[in-house]
């Protein structure tokens, strides 16, 4: 008898691979609080990237030696997990070309992705992305995963072109550039809380990069929250973005958002084992339709109970020991 078909084969032969991201995209800037999400990181595991930023965290005329302070923190042993990643400075930035030679050349082998900040157009994260990949192939590196921020009137427009770009991965809602891009017309209370849920421009906003991403494949990443004292306004936003938008990661950007945002993505603790029940037994049926507690289950609803168990697997969420070992024991070849 032959070996029982991994869910990733059966379910998903026909589609390119998602990329699995953590649930948190912590970005900093300031180094003390760089070396912090490092230690950090460190302790809960891979659970959350660290973007460490070379756009908005570099001081004005100190760019080029925060990039290589950015490019030494990428490459020492406190990355221990690989998942560190870095924001440029946007396309036609003066400090743009610099950054991704730096980073590229110190660092392109230790690095996870580069984030593309305010492209205006599909048309500049097409340049941006090429200047990139041509970086790596002059300095020997390789293909950086890249992402991008919706942040202006023109990428929102083109977002479903740029999620179509085949170099990137991610694209993420920047909140605070999109509400001041508008001059006034939009208030700052849809900086804040609950505002930024429930203004309308600002709703259609997040909609539309969420249904851009998902209709290719990439991952959407929600904005961020600046409450960042208040846990459970950061969980409560967190579990919006997930139930109700669409969200697969969130921005964090405060040490403390970190679990609570890793808590509002991971599926409970019934919802895993249900999951894990359900796919064994369609497993052991050769992902044939089942009956499963009274509900008749294929192959549509078996890749909905595979991406619950995939969450649980990025959140650090314990898994019945017979799925583990079915799932998740050894990488598929």
């Amino acid at each position: 008898m032959s070996a029982p078909l991994h869910p990733r084969r059966a379910l998903f032969g026909h589609e390119a691979a998602r990329p699995s991201l953590p649930v948190v995209d912590h970005y900093c800037g300031v180094e003390a609080r760089m070396r912090k999400s490092l230690a950090l990181q460190a302790e809960l595991g891979p659970v959350f990237d660290i973007t460490l930023d070379a756009e908005d965290g570099a001081p004005v005329g100190g760019e080029a030696e925060h990039a290589l302070l950015i490019a030494e923190l990428a490459t020492s042993p406190a990355n221990r997990f690989g998942r560190v990643g870095a924001r440029v400075h946007p396309w036609g930035h003066a400090a743009f070309e610099a950054d991704v030679d730096t980073l590229v050349a110190r660092a392109g082998r230790r690095l996870a992705y580069l984030m593309i900040p305010k492209p205006d157009s599909a048309e500049d994260v097409d340049r941006a992305a090429a200047a990139i990949d041509a970086a790596c192939e002059r300095h020997g590196a390789p293909r950086l995963p890249l992402q991008v921020l919706i942040e202006t009137h023109g990428a929102l427009r083109e977002v479903f072109r740029i999620a179509a770009h085949p170099r990137i991965e991610s694209l993420s809602f920047g909140l605070m550039d999109f509400v001041s891009a508008h001059g006034g017309a939009i208030p700052k209370t849809a900086m804040e809380l609950p505002g930024q849920f429930e203004h309308p421009l600002v709703l259609r906003a997040k909609l539309e990069i969420a249904a851009a991403a998902h209709a290719f494949g990439k991952t959407p990443s929600h904005c961020v929250v600046t409450e960042f004292r208040d846990g459970a306004a950061v969980a409560a936003a967190a579990q919006r973005a997930a139930r109700e938008l669409g969200y697969t990661r969130m921005w964090s950007i405060h040490p403390d958002q970190i679990r609570p945002i890793v808590e509002a993505f991971a599926p409970a603790a019934d919802e895993v084992a249900e999951a894990a029940e359900l796919l064994l037994a369609a497993q052991a049926a050769q992902w044939a339709p089942i009956s499963f507690h009274d509900r008749l289950h294929d192959r549509a609803s078996y890749r909905y109970f595979w991406t619950v168990l995939e969450r649980a697997e990025r959140t650090g969420r314990t898994l019945p020991a017979e799925a583990r070992q079915a799932f998740f024991a050894a990488a598929i070849g």
